[in-house]
């Protein structure tokens, strides 16, 4: 069902066939994302992003939205640290429409001055939306204290100085130099034919050449400091993480299933611990930040300000019991079904197919099958997790992050974990 060709002009061109389902999903991919940008330009990729819906010479922003809304289609974009993807989704038979709006707005944005103006505004208020959601900045706040100094750890959406700074030519400039051939990827997932994408791709991407210097995967320095932020809120918002593995390491599917063990869902044991046995928190979880060059392993709390000394305990504990204990047979596997099951879940969704393609080969050069990742899943020991533990879950390898009300007194963060 996977298929890979390599267009003329060294556009990857990347496809899976659902003939099940009717909907297909279409992206265009670039190979640039925050973490390629200077201290000068924070924000530009995302801006980018943002521009390329304002207008073409071929179609105003509002005649983008209304081709796609007319067929009940879905467009959209991202950017994230490494990447930036433009996509659709579409019933099957709007395929051919889907391209050819994606392309149009890829290659031939106008970047008019008047439309970025407004598009900066947006963004300002994104900010602004952004700050007033802890449980979201928290988590930039970590990253940014573990990888401090660095691009990596520098926030994707930019600040507000750097956004409003930035001009047309920067940004046309920006697209120049990290747009190209050898930087594009398309990947397609659904009711598709590989042949069908490589033909429309090939005529709308014919004149586009040239190629550009690739991203340098970033591998920050890891800084596992504490900080505080005062913030009147209801709630106490907490990140207690560490050093996490890249997307490249092979003990990545270790750390899948730790992290599953961990705080992977309502067995997990922080949900039970924290919440079911202590109901000190409604949200506990485990996360990891994984990128080509580094990554970071965390836990997530929501809790009153009160609450926040015994989280914060109970969960330096419980890495402390795995780097410690063997992991029970029996939730080993039950870890282990957990992950299956939800990967399965997610394959029948053309956009996670169509993410996932992408995803990998920015990542791996090549598209990881659902059999080969369950076979890395089942070979996880007991031993491996423990062994993970003790290198990642040391005690001076831990960082912590608290937003809210709380006084960095109140936490014992020189004791020994129980």
């Amino acid at each position: 069902m996977y298929r890979k060709t390599t267009l003329d002009n060294g556009v990857r061109i990347i496809t899976e066939s659902m003939p099940h389902v009717r909907s297909a999903s279409i992206g265009i991919w670039a190979d640039v994302g925050s973490a390629a940008e200077g201290s000068q330009e924070r924000g530009i990729s995302h801006l980018v992003e943002h521009m390329l819906f304002k207008g073409t010479k071929r179609r105003s922003a509002r005649a983008i939205a209304e081709e796609m809304d007319g067929v009940g289609g879905n467009l959209n974009a991202f950017t994230d640290k490494e990447t930036t993807c433009y996509y659709a989704k579409v019933i099957d038979h709007h395929v051919p429409l889907a391209v050819d709006v994606l392309s149009d707005m890829f290659l031939h944005s106008t970047f008019d001055p008047s439309e970025l103006a407004k598009e900066q505004r947006v963004i300002l208020e994104e900010i602004k939306m952004y700050d007033d959601s802890p449980d979201e900045l928290i988590h930039d706040l970590f990253i940014q204290t573990m990888w401090s100094d660095s691009n990596l750890g520098a926030p994707t959406i930019g600040f507000a100085d750097t956004v409003t700074a930035l001009t047309r030519e920067n940004l046309r400039d920006h697209m120049r130099r990290r747009y190209a051939p050898n930087s594009v990827v398309v990947a397609a997932a659904g009711h598709i034919e590989h042949g069908q994408i490589v033909e429309l791709f090939g005529k709308h991407f014919a004149e586009f050449t040239g190629a550009c210097a690739l991203p340098v995967p970033e591998n920050p320095h890891t800084t596992p400091a504490t900080r505080f932020r005062h913030k009147e809120s209801e709630q106490a918002y907490v990140v207690l993480g560490t050093r996490g593995l890249s997307v490249c390491d092979d003990r990545r599917y270790v750390l899948s299933v730790l992290d599953t063990i961990l705080g992977g869902g309502m067995s997990s044991r922080l949900f039970q611990e924290i919440r079911e046995k202590r109901g000190l928190v409604y949200t506990v979880y485990s996360f990891q930040a994984a990128y080509r060059g580094a990554g970071l392993f965390a836990v997530y709390a929501g809790t009153s300000p009160d609450n926040v000394p015994q989280c914060v305990s109970v969960v330096r504990d419980q890495f402390a019991q795995l780097r410690e204990a063997r992991v029970a047979d029996d939730e080993l596997q039950l870890a282990k079904e957990h992950i299956k099951g939800n990967l399965t879940l997610s394959l029948e969704s053309t956009s996670s197919r169509m993410i996932r393609l992408g995803r990998s080969e920015f990542s791996l050069g090549r598209n990881l099958t659902t059999e080969e990742i369950e076979q890395h899943i089942d070979a996880v020991t007991s031993e491996h997790i423990q062994t993970l533990a003790r290198e990642l879950l040391a005690e001076d390898q831990v960082g912590l992050c608290v937003l809210g009300p709380v006084d960095e007194a109140q936490i014992d963060w020189n004791r020994s974990a129980a």
